[in-house]
């Protein structure tokens, strides 16, 4: 137990001093752009049958009525709460188990981190997530920064 803990403290000084070279705008760029392909046209899909099975099991009325009535309020709600959905289970999911990769950063090259250098908690890749639902996060990027970044004091960085 000992011996772990000072092989912890050691990685810890080692990896403190490592210096990282920020990824750029249009490495970020392509990340966001990847990953945003991949929730539509791949994980999009199956929660969107999934919500559709589940409305049509559990609220068979409600379901026939949005799609007879073309009820476009409450099918845009579902939308957007699905979308939501999809980015706070893909990219918390992604940055902590992944070690700060999605599938955009493992092809760019790229990955999060925490500022003082240390791989992202649980916690800094859900407060990720739950920044880039913002409205208008998204333009954050054109900047120096983008606010998921700032908020949660985190980064992305060149891994090759």
């Amino acid at each position: 137990m000992e011996e772990n803990k000072q092989e912890e403290d050691q990685q810890h000084l080692f990896d403190s001093h490592i210096e990282y070279t920020e990824a750029s705008q249009g490495s970020r760029f392509l990340n966001w752009l990847i990953d945003n392909l991949l929730m539509q046209f791949g994980l999009s899909q199956l929660t969107g049958y999934a919500a559709g099975y589940l409305l049509g099991t559990f609220f068979p009325e409600y379901t026939m009525r949005i799609v007879n009535d073309e009820n476009t309020f409450d099918l845009l709600l579902i939308s957007y709460l699905i979308g939501f959905f999809n980015y706070l289970i893909y990219y918390t999911i992604c940055e902590k188990a992944f070690k700060g990769h999605t599938l955009g950063k493992l092809i760019t090259g790229t990955r999060a981190i925490r500022e003082d250098g240390q791989e992202l908690t649980f916690k800094d890749a859900l407060l990720r997530s739950l920044s880039r639902i913002v409205p208008f996060e998204v333009f954050s990027g054109l900047g120096q920064k983008p606010w998921h970044d700032t908020w949660t004091k985190t980064t992305v960085v060149k891994t090759r």
